[in-house]
């Protein structure tokens, strides 16, 4: 299937105006586009929006993943979901790239997961380069907080409300701020 290369094809390289590949993302995008309206757009039950995410994603969502609409996602076939995720209302995931969002992982209301960004060069800024956020297990991304691509959270890790994670977040720590730095370790009791 397209979607299912694509992902490989696209991480560490630079994608051009004009290329095949932007074609390609593009027929996705316009499928996945109607499914987000239909998903946004009226009440549905949750066995309803867990079948409306397997759709979007193009695999099967376990029944434990809890969404609160509006939900949205650029391109949607590159995301991966886990078991026991709480995702709150108007999270963006801008998946091209990838997204992985291991169990028990709670994100927070308007967070914003961007796995694409545009090329530094004034003369090929229309293109783009794309690389994967993980989210391990039992991490925690506040309100408002973006992760940016090639970002992985690390396992427990909390990303505190209205962080800009640029670089990887370690195990067991809390980051907060614009760009996210480390404030403390989380140390169970």
């Amino acid at each position: 299937m397209i979607e299912q290369d694509l992902q490989k094809r696209l991480v560490d390289q630079e994608i051009l105006q004009g290329s095949d590949l932007l074609d390609e993302i593009h027929k996705v995008k316009q499928n996945n586009q109607q499914l987000i309206i239909e998903l946004n757009t009226k009440y549905h039950t949750k066995k309803e929006v867990t079948k409306y995410l397997s759709d979007i994603t193009g695999k099967p969502v376990d029944p434990s993943v809890d969404v609160s609409l509006p939900f949205y996602s650029d391109f949607g076939k590159h995301i991966t979901f886990g078991k026991n995720i709480f995702i709150n209302l108007n999270v963006t995931f801008v998946d091209l790239g990838g997204i992985m969002i291991e169990d028990n992982v709670l994100i927070g209301p308007g967070a914003r997961l961007v796995t694409v960004n545009h090329l530094v060069s004034s003369k090929k800024r229309r293109g783009l380069r794309v690389a994967p956020i993980c989210v391990k297990k039992n991490a925690w991304i506040g309100a408002n907080a973006t992760i940016l691509s090639g970002v992985t959270i690390g396992e427990n890790a909390i990303v505190a409300a209205d962080a800009t994670v640029t670089k990887d977040v370690p195990a067991n720590v809390i980051v907060a701020g614009s760009p996210a730095k480390q404030i403390r370790k989380i140390i169970e009791e």
